[in-house]
C-alpha cells in the first residue's frame, strides 16, 4: 500500500466509523452468534497471494462485526495464531485447530510473554513436586528452583526471574553466540548434583545483540515438556488479531516471505560493503536483517564513531557488546527500505569514519 492508497483507505475508515456511530441505534445491541461461529467462515490457513483491501474490508462487516462484543476478538485470535503456526510449519500439536488442545495467544509484549511462561512453569513444578513429596513446602521448593537462559538473552528474561522470585543462571553461548545442547546439559547436571531444581529454559531465536539462534534441535530433547496453562494475566484484551488478519491477507504468505527475504538481501548488501573496507570488520554471522560491525580498533574508537553517526541524525544505530567488544548494529526493519538507502547509509558511515580516524590519529600523535 503506497501513500496515495493509504490516504484513500484512511478516509474510508473514518467514514465507516462515522457511519457506524451515526447509525448505531439501528444495530443489534447484543450479538446472536454462538461460540465457534467464526472459524467456519474463514479459511484454515493464510492466503498464499495478497488480497485486496476491499475484500478484507467486506469481511469486517460480514464476519467481525456480528461478534464484536467478544466472540470475534477471541475467536479471530485463535485462528490467526493457527495461521501463523502453519506458516512457520509448527506441528499440529501446537495448533488449536477445530478440536485441538494447543493454540497461541498474543501478549502485550515479549517481556509479558516470558514472565507468563516462567510463572506457569514455576506453578506446574511446585504442584508436581508437592504431589510427589507432600512434605515439601512451597518455600522449600522455591528456594531451589533455577531458570536458565543464554548469556545473550534479553534482559526481560532476567527480570521475569526476579519478578517470579527464582534464581536464574546464564548458559554460556558458543562461537556463534548460540547456546548448544551440551552447554545446557553441563549446567543442568551441575545444578542437579547441588540439589537445585531446574524448571525453565528460555531459548532465544534471534538475540537482541546479534540475532543469533539458540540450537533448538539440541535443546528441545533436554528440556521438560510443558502442559496446558492459563495464558495471560489481564481479564480483558485488545483486538490485536484484527491487525494480524489484515497483514496476513493483504501480504499473503508469498508477500511476507518476500518481505523477509528482501531484508536478508539488503543486510548482505551492507555486509558486502563493510567487507570491502579494510578498516572495518564483521563481528557476527549476518542473520535476517541485522549486521553487527565495527571499526578495527579500540572500543573507545567505536564509541566515538557511534556518537558521530547518531549526532549527525541522518541514520540511527544502537550498539551492543559481543565478547567485551563494543559493536555497532545496522538493523534493517523498515517496510520501505531499499537498496539506495543501504548505499546512502554506508557512504555516510564511511565518510564519518574517515573524518573520525583523521582526528583520532592527530590526537594520538599529539599525545
Amino acid at each position: 500500500m503506497d501513500a496515495a492508497e493509504f490516504r484513500k483507505r484512511g478516509k474510508e475508515m473514518v467514514d465507516y466509523i462515522a457511519d457506524y456511530l451515526e447509525k448505531i441505534d439501528k444495530r443489534q445491541v447484543f450479538p446472536d452468534v454462538e461460540p465457534g461461529y467464526l472459524r467456519p467462515l474463514i479459511p484454515d490457513c493464510a492466503p498464499q497471494d495478497p488480497e485486496s483491501f476491499e475484500d478484507v474490508f467486506k469481511d469486517i462487516e460480514k464476519i467481525i462485526m456480528p461478534g464484536a462484543a467478544s466472540p470475534a476478538c477471541t475467536e479471530l485470535e485463535t485462528v490467526m495464531l493457527d495461521w501463523l503456526g502453519k506458516m512457520i510449519n509448527l506441528p499440529e500439536a501446537f495448533l488449536a485447530g477445530k478440536d485441538g488442545q494447543g493454540g497461541g495467544v498474543i501478549q502485550g509484549s515479549a517481556s509479558e510473554a516470558t514472565l507468563i511462561s516462567l510463572l506457569a512453569a514455576r506453578t506446574k513444578t511446585i504442584r508436581w513436586l508437592q504431589s510427589e513429596k507432600p512434605e515439601l513446602t512451597e518455600a522449600d521448593i522455591m528456594s531451589r528452583l533455577v531458570a536458565y537462559a543464554s548469556d545473550q538473552a534479553h534482559s526481560s528474561v532476567e527480570r521475569a526471574a526476579l519478578i517470579g522470585a527464582v534464581k536464574i543462571k546464564k548458559v554460556p553461548s558458543g562461537d556463534t553466540f548460540s547456546v548448544c545442547g551440551s552447554a545446557l546439559k553441563k549446567v543442568l547436571d551441575e545444578d542437579k548434583a547441588s540439589g537445585l531444581i531446574p524448571f525453565f529454559f528460555c531459548a532465544t531465536l534471534g538475540t537482541t545483540p546479534c540475532c543469533s539462534f539458540d540450537k533448538l534441535l539440541e535443546l528441545g530433547p533436554i528440556c521438560l515438556v510443558t502442559d496446558y496453562r492459563h495464558w495471560q494475566i489481564p481479564l480483558g484484551r485488545r483486538f490485536r488479531s484484527l491487525k494480524l488478519w489484515f497483514v496476513l491477507r493483504m501480504y499473503g504468505v508469498t508477500g511476507l516471505q518476500e518481505h523477509v527475504r528482501k531484508h536478508v538481501r539488503l543486510s548482505h548488501q551492507f555486509e558486502h560493503l563493510v567487507l570491502q573496507d579494510g578498516r572495518f570488520e564483521i563481528c557476527a554471522e549476518v542473520v535476517l536483517g541485522l549486521v553487527c560491525f565495527r571499526l578495527k580498533g579500540s572500543n573507545e574508537l567505536n564509541k566515538a564513531l557511534l556518537k558521530s553517526i547518531n549526532e549527525a541524525k541522518k541514520i540511527h544505530l544502537v550498539p551492543c557488546h559481543l565478547r567485551e567488544k563494543f559493536v555497532l548494529r545496522f538493523a534493517i526493519c523498515s517496510r520501505t527500505v531499499e537498496s539506495t538507502h543501504i548505499k546512502f547509509a554506508w557512504q555516510h558511515i564511511s565518510q564519518l569514519a574517515t573524518d573520525l580516524l583523521k582526528t583520532w590519529e592527530q590526537n594520538h600523535h599529539q599525545q
